[in-house]
Protein backbone atom coordinates (compact mmCIF):
# COMPACT_ATOMS: atom_id res chain seq x y z
CA UNK A 1 0.00 0.00 0.00
CA UNK A 2 1.13 3.78 -0.11
CA UNK A 3 -0.10 6.31 2.11
CA UNK A 4 1.22 9.99 1.21
CA UNK A 5 2.01 12.66 3.53
CA UNK A 6 3.38 15.61 4.59
CA UNK A 7 5.15 16.76 7.89
CA UNK A 8 5.75 20.28 8.64
CA UNK A 9 8.35 21.40 10.69
CA UNK A 10 6.68 24.65 12.59
CA UNK A 11 10.08 25.71 14.09
CA UNK A 12 11.51 25.91 10.54
CA UNK A 13 8.17 27.77 9.21
CA UNK A 14 9.06 31.52 8.61
CA UNK A 15 5.48 32.18 7.76
CA UNK A 16 6.76 33.58 4.05
CA UNK A 17 3.49 32.50 2.50
CA UNK A 18 5.84 30.59 -0.61
CA UNK A 19 3.92 27.41 0.30
CA UNK A 20 0.32 28.70 -0.21
CA UNK A 21 1.28 31.21 -3.45
CA UNK A 22 3.17 28.14 -5.28
CA UNK A 23 -0.13 25.87 -4.49
CA UNK A 24 -2.22 28.42 -6.10
CA UNK A 25 -0.06 28.54 -9.00
CA UNK A 26 0.44 24.95 -9.53
CA UNK A 27 -3.06 24.31 -9.24
CA UNK A 28 -4.86 27.41 -10.86
CA UNK A 29 -6.52 28.61 -7.96
CA UNK A 30 -8.68 31.35 -8.61
CA UNK A 31 -8.96 35.03 -7.17
CA UNK A 32 -10.28 35.29 -3.76
CA UNK A 33 -9.74 31.39 -2.65
CA UNK A 34 -6.35 29.75 -1.30
CA UNK A 35 -6.14 25.69 -1.03
CA UNK A 36 -3.23 26.49 1.52
CA UNK A 37 -2.58 28.69 3.85
CA UNK A 38 -0.67 30.04 6.55
CA UNK A 39 -2.32 30.93 10.13
CA UNK A 40 -0.93 32.72 12.89
CA UNK A 41 -1.93 30.96 16.32
CA UNK A 42 -4.11 32.14 18.70
CA UNK A 43 -4.34 35.11 16.71
CA UNK A 44 -7.61 35.77 14.99
CA UNK A 45 -6.20 37.29 12.12
CA UNK A 46 -3.13 35.86 9.50
CA UNK A 47 -0.64 38.19 10.91
CA UNK A 48 -0.48 38.54 14.28
CA UNK A 49 1.50 37.77 17.28
CA UNK A 50 0.68 37.02 21.13
CA UNK A 51 2.30 38.99 23.83
CA UNK A 52 2.66 42.99 24.34
CA UNK A 53 5.75 44.51 22.46
CA UNK A 54 8.28 44.01 23.35
CA UNK A 55 7.71 40.81 24.25
CA UNK A 56 5.78 39.18 21.34
CA UNK A 57 5.95 35.70 20.07
CA UNK A 58 4.17 34.19 16.66
CA UNK A 59 3.99 30.71 15.95
CA UNK A 60 3.19 29.96 11.80
CA UNK A 61 0.94 27.33 11.25
CA UNK A 62 0.39 26.41 7.93
CA UNK A 63 -3.25 24.22 7.41
CA UNK A 64 -4.50 22.72 3.39
CA UNK A 65 -6.81 19.28 3.82
CA UNK A 66 -5.08 17.15 5.79
CA UNK A 67 -5.89 13.83 3.83
CA UNK A 68 -7.24 11.96 6.80
CA UNK A 69 -7.46 8.33 7.05
CA UNK A 70 -10.52 8.26 8.30
CA UNK A 71 -12.43 11.53 6.37
CA UNK A 72 -15.54 12.83 7.88
CA UNK A 73 -15.81 14.78 4.51
CA UNK A 74 -16.07 11.07 2.90
CA UNK A 75 -18.58 9.90 4.97
CA UNK A 76 -21.19 12.92 4.51
CA UNK A 77 -20.71 13.05 0.73
CA UNK A 78 -23.81 12.34 -0.98
CA UNK A 79 -23.09 11.60 -4.15
CA UNK A 80 -19.12 9.72 -3.66
CA UNK A 81 -17.43 12.89 -5.14
CA UNK A 82 -15.35 12.50 -1.94
CA UNK A 83 -13.02 9.47 -2.11
CA UNK A 84 -9.62 8.50 -1.23
CA UNK A 85 -7.57 7.24 -3.52
CA UNK A 86 -4.93 4.38 -3.80
CA UNK A 87 -1.93 6.57 -2.75
CA UNK A 88 -4.06 7.36 0.34
CA UNK A 89 -5.17 10.86 -0.49
CA UNK A 90 -8.39 12.46 -0.40
CA UNK A 91 -9.60 13.62 -3.60
CA UNK A 92 -12.71 15.33 -5.02
CA UNK A 93 -14.40 14.29 -8.59
CA UNK A 94 -15.92 17.47 -9.80
CA UNK A 95 -18.38 15.51 -12.22
CA UNK A 96 -19.98 14.06 -9.31
CA UNK A 97 -19.63 17.30 -7.04
CA UNK A 98 -23.24 18.51 -6.78
CA UNK A 99 -22.05 21.70 -4.49
CA UNK A 100 -24.01 20.45 -1.86
CA UNK A 101 -21.07 21.92 0.80
CA UNK A 102 -21.55 19.06 3.09
CA UNK A 103 -17.68 18.24 2.69
CA UNK A 104 -17.64 21.64 3.89
CA UNK A 105 -19.69 21.48 6.98
CA UNK A 106 -17.98 17.93 8.33
CA UNK A 107 -14.75 19.02 7.53
CA UNK A 108 -12.75 19.85 11.55
CA UNK A 109 -9.70 21.74 9.62
CA UNK A 110 -11.94 24.15 7.41
CA UNK A 111 -9.50 22.96 4.94
CA UNK A 112 -12.95 23.59 1.40
CA UNK A 113 -13.94 25.80 -0.10
CA UNK A 114 -16.19 26.40 -2.41
CA UNK A 115 -16.82 27.82 -5.69
CA UNK A 116 -19.91 30.47 -5.63
CA UNK A 117 -19.11 32.48 -8.64
CA UNK A 118 -17.44 32.37 -11.73
CA UNK A 119 -14.42 31.54 -11.34
CA UNK A 120 -11.83 34.69 -12.23
CA UNK A 121 -7.77 34.30 -12.32
CA UNK A 122 -5.44 37.00 -13.04
CA UNK A 123 -4.28 36.87 -15.57
CA UNK A 124 -7.38 35.44 -17.41
CA UNK A 125 -6.20 31.93 -18.59
CA UNK A 126 -5.25 28.68 -16.91
CA UNK A 127 -2.01 29.11 -14.78
CA UNK A 128 -0.01 26.53 -13.39
CA UNK A 129 0.29 22.22 -14.37
CA UNK A 130 -1.46 21.38 -17.82
CA UNK A 131 -2.77 18.65 -16.05
CA UNK A 132 -4.81 20.39 -13.50
CA UNK A 133 -8.75 19.97 -14.17
CA UNK A 134 -10.08 23.44 -14.16
CA UNK A 135 -12.88 24.06 -11.71
CA UNK A 136 -16.52 25.88 -12.57
CA UNK A 137 -18.89 27.36 -10.38
CA UNK A 138 -20.69 25.08 -8.26
CA UNK A 139 -18.12 22.67 -7.09
CA UNK A 140 -15.87 22.17 -3.72
CA UNK A 141 -12.50 22.87 -4.06
CA UNK A 142 -9.41 21.63 -1.75
CA UNK A 143 -5.30 20.65 -1.71
CA UNK A 144 -5.02 17.20 -3.91
CA UNK A 145 -1.80 16.52 -2.65
CA UNK A 146 -0.66 17.93 -6.30
CA UNK A 147 -1.79 14.70 -7.65
CA UNK A 148 -0.88 15.55 -10.96
CA UNK A 149 2.47 16.21 -9.67
CA UNK A 150 2.58 13.32 -7.11
CA UNK A 151 1.69 11.03 -9.50
CA UNK A 152 4.46 11.40 -11.94
CA UNK A 153 7.05 11.02 -8.26
CA UNK A 154 7.34 14.41 -7.60
CA UNK A 155 7.06 16.33 -4.77
CA UNK A 156 3.85 19.02 -3.99
CA UNK A 157 4.69 22.01 -5.29
CA UNK A 158 4.74 23.66 -1.80
CA UNK A 159 6.93 21.02 -0.53
CA UNK A 160 9.28 21.86 -3.92
CA UNK A 161 9.32 25.64 -3.23
CA UNK A 162 9.66 26.02 0.62
CA UNK A 163 12.86 28.23 0.87
CA UNK A 164 13.21 26.91 4.10
CA UNK A 165 12.88 22.99 3.70
CA UNK A 166 9.99 22.91 6.39
CA UNK A 167 8.47 20.06 4.58
CA UNK A 168 8.62 16.49 4.24
CA UNK A 169 6.54 14.61 1.53
CA UNK A 170 7.07 10.84 1.29
CA UNK A 171 5.12 7.40 2.16
CA UNK A 172 4.14 6.66 5.64
CA UNK A 173 3.95 3.40 4.53
CA UNK A 174 7.94 2.70 3.80
CA UNK A 175 9.10 1.94 6.74
CA UNK A 176 12.79 3.79 5.66
CA UNK A 177 11.06 6.52 4.73
CA UNK A 178 12.38 10.03 6.36
CA UNK A 179 8.63 11.08 6.90
CA UNK A 180 8.01 7.62 8.75
CA UNK A 181 10.56 7.92 10.46
CA UNK A 182 9.18 11.28 11.53
CA UNK A 183 5.72 10.09 12.27
CA UNK A 184 7.43 7.95 15.79
CA UNK A 185 8.83 11.23 16.85
CA UNK A 186 8.08 12.21 20.20
CA UNK A 187 7.27 15.84 19.14
CA UNK A 188 4.48 15.05 16.38
CA UNK A 189 1.72 16.84 16.79
CA UNK A 190 -1.51 15.85 15.35
CA UNK A 191 -4.23 18.92 14.48
CA UNK A 192 -7.65 18.08 16.38
CA UNK A 193 -6.51 14.58 16.90
CA UNK A 194 -10.02 13.77 19.22
CA UNK A 195 -11.84 13.96 16.26
CA UNK A 196 -10.35 10.68 15.06
CA UNK A 197 -9.85 11.59 11.85
CA UNK A 198 -5.99 10.24 11.70
CA UNK A 199 -4.45 12.84 9.43
CA UNK A 200 -1.66 12.18 7.25
CA UNK A 201 -0.24 15.75 7.49
CA UNK A 202 1.13 16.26 11.10
CA UNK A 203 3.59 18.78 12.34
CA UNK A 204 6.91 18.69 13.85
CA UNK A 205 8.96 20.87 16.02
Amino acid sequence: MTKLAIAINTDRCIGCQTCAFACKMQNSVPQGMAWNRVITEGCDHEDGSLGTFPNVTRTYLPLACQHCENPACEKVCPTGATYKDEKGRVEIDYDKCIGCRMCMAACPYNARVFNWAEPVRKPDFKYGDKEVVERERGVMEKCTLCKERTNRDEQPMCVECCPVRARVFGDLDDPDSEISKLKHEKSVRILLEDKGTRPQVFYVS
